[in-house]
């Protein structure tokens, strides 16, 4: 088959999924209307409140969410044949990603910019409330321990020593201070966006080309942490336009970019796929449940949750943009796994990509997954005539700058969970931004930093994300599932996809807790217990709140 074909066939999908299904969702399951105030403009306090343009917030939005998620999950999944992953992004990102991504962001719209798990207390009780956050607050911990040891290992050196990006670092680095000056010039100075973005696009690609030829190696992979952790706590104190929101606008043009290079570098090439379109062939774990948990954030993520209801919703100037940012922004992510697979199954010879996916365990580790995309992507784009190793490079900084997006987004969250619990509880000094933010970062710390039998904590529990990041997509549309019974409108569009999200789940950590109790893992083992029986005591907490609102309902009917 043609990679052309599969290019058109996904993106005709996701355009008509986009008028057809996207709008019934915004129109008629959630009724968000422009003539509604948003929290961002009812609040506006300059930090965390702050409208933004949809052009720029569906940037901070579609950075935030991606990050290495599309592109290392569809990297691997293609072992199992490119059709089983085609299907699962396509088909996830519309009738499940995209639900859960718009669902989360119109909730949180109505609860003053709360966060998903924060509003879980007025939906179904306090002690969701709780189970809900104490969750979140351990997948963002683990998640983003591992990121800044990830983001260390990509900026120096790899597992077996070799040289990894630290061509990287200088446009990286330099583009915080960019998005500062940008951010500064639209909302202090009143610059129009437009001449704001060209100045800081020639300036993010000025960047580029002097950290292609200065590459940094004099900083250690452990000084990379603690420098790494001291901008994740600045990236959350500081006021949301001065640089979060600025920095990932500017840098979704990197991956606007590398996404329309590889459309160019298929459309020209139009390559024949050198891969099998269901593979059965080398050492395969089984493919179900485990490509709907390898393939996350090209599908549906539970962390997208947290980000639309998190900082998105907070930055939302009118209910009109959220189909374009909450439902829009899936389905670009969606294009982007769909662009990985492609290069992955036709950037790569026949030769090279039996090689290269001789083994299920050769091929999930980090280094091969990033080497399998940007090869087969740096060969499609080289057939539009640009040299293979400027290719090369711009792909790679794409690839660790938007790792870097998912940490500062994510440390942010975690800080809004930590004052949220404090308000719960009512422990002021948890709601002060600089200490939840101190608090958030040395959670992160925790496990980027500790050692057990000589390797981080985060990495010896990193098996248990994938499942929990899963889980946690489950429990959004099971919170949005309760709010839609209160307010009495449609529920199956959340319902369906709740229900397979936690069947496929559950299996899925079923099937870790047994392998993990038959090789004696003990550490991964005691924390997939404890997780597991939260779940169950939130969906306990979510099905007796269902019960009480009808038995509230048949009492009305009866009087």
């Amino acid at each position: 088959m043609n990679a052309v074909f599969i290019v058109l066939i996904t993106l005709a999908s996701f355009v008509i999924a986009y008028f057809t299904y996207g709008r019934f969702l915004s129109r008629r399951v959630f009724s968000l209307t422009p003539e509604r105030n948003t929290p961002a403009v009812l609040v506006n306090d300059g930090i965390d409140y702050v409208p933004a343009p949809k052009e720029v917030l569906f940037g901070h939005h579609f950075a935030s969410i991606a990050g290495l998620g599309p592109i290392m999950g569809p990297a691997i999944a293609v072992i199992w044949g490119w059709l089983p992953a085609l299907l699962w992004v396509v088909l996830g990102s519309i009738l499940i990603g995209g639900v859960h991504d718009l669902s989360s962001l119109a909730l949180s719209l109505r609860y003053q910019g709360r966060s998903i798990g924060d509003a879980s207390r007025e939906l179904i009780g306090k002690r969701a409330w709780i189970l809900f956050l104490l969750i979140i607050y351990f997948l963002l911990s683990l998640a983003m321990g591992v990121f800044v040891y990830i983001i260390a290992i990509l900026f120096t050196v790899g597992e077996n020593g070799e040289r990894m990006y630290p061509e990287s670092i200088v446009p990286i680095v330099s583009l915080m201070g960019i998005a500062i000056l940008i951010g500064y010039l639209i909302y202090r100075r009143g610059v129009k966006i437009l001449p704001a973005t060209l100045l800081g696009l020639f300036l993010t690609f000025l960047f580029l080309f002097i950290g292609v030829n200065h590459p940094i190696l004099f900083i250690s992979k452990g000084n990379w942490v603690f420098i790494l952790l001291g901008y994740a706590f600045l990236a959350s104190v500081l006021p949301v336009w001065l640089l979060l929101q600025p920095r990932d606008y500017l840098n979704s043009f990197l991956l606007y970019l590398g996404l329309i290079l590889i459309l160019l570098g298929v459309l020209v090439a139009r390559p024949e796929v050198s891969a099998p379109a269901i593979n059965r062939v080398g050492e395969l774990p089984s493919l179900l449940p485990l490509l709907f948990i390898t393939v996350a954030c090209g599908a549906i993520s539970g962390f997208h949750s947290l980000v639309a209801s998190g900082t998105t919703s907070k930055q939302l100037a009118s209910e009109r943009d959220a189909l374009f940012i909450g439902y829009g922004g899936m389905l670009t992510e969606g294009v982007l796994a769909m662009l990985v697979i492609v290069s992955c199954v036709s950037g790569l010879s026949r030769t090279d990509w039996q090689i290269h996916y001789a083994s299920f365990a050769k091929a999930n580790a980090l280094a091969p997954k990033l080497r399998a995309f940007i090869g087969g992507a740096s060969h499609l784009v080289s057939s539009v005539g640009l040299p293979s190793s400027l290719i090369s490079t711009l792909l790679a900084v794409m690839v660790v700058s938007f790792a870097l997006t998912t940490l500062d987004s994510a440390t942010r969250l975690l800080r809004y969970t930590v004052e949220e619990l404090g308000r719960g509880v009512r422990v002021k000094a948890l709601t002060n931004r600089y200490l939840s933010s101190i608090i958030a970062v040395l959670s992160i710390a925790y496990f980027a930093l500790l050692k057990v039998g000589g390797k981080p904590a985060g990495l010896i529990l990193w098996q248990l994300f994938g499942t929990t990041n899963q889980l946690l997509a489950g429990l959004a549309l099971l919170t949005v599932f309760v709010f839609l019974v209160k307010r009495g409108k449609p529920t199956l569009p959340v319902l369906i996809p709740m229900l397979f999200m936690m069947a496929i789940t559950l299996w899925a950590m079923l099937n870790q807790l047994f392998r993990f109790a038959s090789k004696g893992e003990k550490a991964p083992l005691i924390v997939s217990l404890i997780i597991l029986a939260l779940t169950f005591w939130l969906i306990g907490e979510a099905f007796f709140a269902i019960i009480r609102k009808r038995s509230k309902t048949l009492k009305l009917i009866r009087m």
